[in-house]
């Protein structure tokens, strides 16, 4: 290998970990914006006077405007630019988070929240296929599972310094504070490279239409079932992040900080997780043609279980313990899942695969939940109990998202290697 190649390979390396760098650090203020509302609730409905009807229905609404905006985004990125893309959305939610703290009603607070999720969902569509293509795929487990680790730590940046500042100053000093590095990384997003782009992008780029992209993707019998296990999967998940802060202020008596420490000690657990759900879905891809699949099979299944005992003993003691347990639990899936979606897709429809992922995570069920479990925490007289009730009926959606990844494992191995051969 002379001079010229070795450069070549080293600066093919750096672009890649500058693509992984850029887009996990992204994907984590990502999710500190998402979570200070969470942290905020009973600040916001104190000075605001709503109930938990309402604050479900921000929570929906900004869950719908991230799925009605996926997949066309996704479709953009593909055609466009991904790292423009991505640029723009970062800078656009960071906005809009901003000015989510100027907020004086229901109204003031749900428009700017609406589109925050525009721009997170425009991120995630050109961010998550500009990874896959930069990583060969024996090592795009592992990748996605260092972008993964955003999640919880970003959920736990949030929870925790946003139950500080809010009670430190107010709940707007929070969506303030917040706002500021989303603008700086999205600056930085524009010198990533695509390296799909070098690759088999020509074969239908320019003439399929955004209609058939989506019949494609169906009809691959693995996305199929994918997509409704993640959608099932985020019913339980996206109820955990929304009101569990708020459950355990109410349940222990204690403020933001406190809740923000004990549910962002959780969300940190699912760093753990993350690392260890890219290696095991990889390690087991190794061993068994079904491997990745049966690792979010058995991680979303376990941590079904795991969140009802938490919940049962009301996240103390035993059950603050097995509530860290299923933290990391919580997670294992998501690097098995988020490269399934990029190894079974043309290679001119991954962004779309994403998208299309996002959407019906979404439509089909994670939009829905917050505003579902806050209208039934209302109907049983609202407080901690009708709140704990709400929270145990939405761990259905895991053990039915469990089972949806089971149907899709036995199709993986194959729609793979038709995938391989385009």
């Amino acid at each position: 290998m002379d001079h010229r190649e070795t450069t070549h390979l080293n600066d093919g390396r750096f672009s890649a970990w500058y693509i992984l760098i850029i887009c996990s650090l992204l994907y984590m203020v990502n999710y500190i914006d998402r979570q200070v509302l969470s942290i905020t609730v009973v600040h916001i409905q104190a000075e605001l006077g709503l109930n938990d009807t309402l604050i479900g229905i921000i929570q929906t609404v900004f869950f719908m405007s991230m799925a009605v905006f996926a997949f066309p985004a996704a479709y953009l990125a593909d055609r466009w630019s991904r790292p423009k893309c991505v640029a723009i959305m970062a800078v656009l939610w960071s906005l809009f988070t901003f000015i989510t703290g100027l907020g004086r009603s229901f109204l003031g607070v749900l428009l700017p929240r609406a589109l925050v999720g525009v721009g997170e969902a425009g991120f995630t569509s050109g961010g998550i296929p500009l990874i896959a293509s930069a990583f060969p795929e024996k090592a795009r487990g592992l990748a996605m599972g260092i972008f993964n680790m955003a999640i919880p730590i970003g959920s736990a940046v949030g929870m925790l310094l946003g139950g500080v500042i809010a009670s430190t100053w107010t709940w707007r000093a929070a969506f303030f504070i917040f706002a500021a590095p989303g603008v700086l990384l999205g600056c930085l997003a524009l010198w990533m490279k695509d390296f799909s782009k070098q690759t088999k992008m020509e074969k239908t780029e320019d003439d399929i239409s955004f209609f058939k992209a989506a019949i494609s993707l169906y009809r691959i019998p693995t996305l199929r079932w994918l997509y409704l296990g993640f959608a099932m999967q985020n019913i339980t998940l996206f109820s955990f992040l929304t009101w569990t802060p708020a459950y355990v202020m109410r349940a222990h008596n204690v403020d933001a900080t406190a809740a923000g420490m004990k549910i962002g000690l959780i969300a940190m657990m699912a760093v753990l997780g993350s690392i260890l759900g890219g290696i095991a879905a990889d390690a087991w891809q190794k061993r068994n043609k079904r491997g990745r699949m049966l690792t979010a099979f058995w991680g979303l299944a376990a941590a079904s279980v795991l969140l009802v005992l938490s919940l049962m003993m009301e996240l103390s003691g035993i059950g603050f313990v097995l509530g860290l347990i299923y933290g990391a639990a919580s997670v294992i899936p998501l690097p098995a899942i988020t490269a399934v979606t990029q190894d079974v897709a043309p290679s001119h429809l991954k962004s779309v695969s994403w998208g299309m992922n996002a959407f019906c995570c979404y439509v089909l069920g994670g939009a829905w939940a917050p505003m579902i479990v806050g209208g039934i925490s209302d109907v049983l007289g609202g407080g901690a109990s009708g709140l704990k009730i709400a929270l145990l009926i939405s761990t259905l959606g895991g053990f039915l998202g469990a089972a949806c990844y089971w149907i899709s494992s036995k199709t993986y191995h194959d729609d793979l290697q038709r995938a391989a051969e385009e």
